[in-house]
């Protein structure tokens, strides 16, 4: 069993989870599935903006 998180988070970082998943940090914090579904889009976002910097890297060092 998994067990609750118990996170400290503020008003704000509330408004951006519900801006980028949909969802609050008790449900996050509460919910496994959530949470999976949460990293793996952060885990993407990641990488998506490492490819973004590389690619301009590359341009600039023509």
């Amino acid at each position: 069993m998994i067990n609750k998180l118990e996170l400290n988070y503020t008003a704000e970082m509330e408004k951006a989870m519900y801006q980028s998943h949909g969802i609050g940090y008790a449900k996050y914090e509460r919910n496994m599935d959530e949470r999976i579904k949460v990293e793996q889009s952060r885990e993407y976002s990641h990488r998506a903006s490492l490819d973004i910097v590389n690619d301009i890297e590359r341009q600039v060092h023509r």
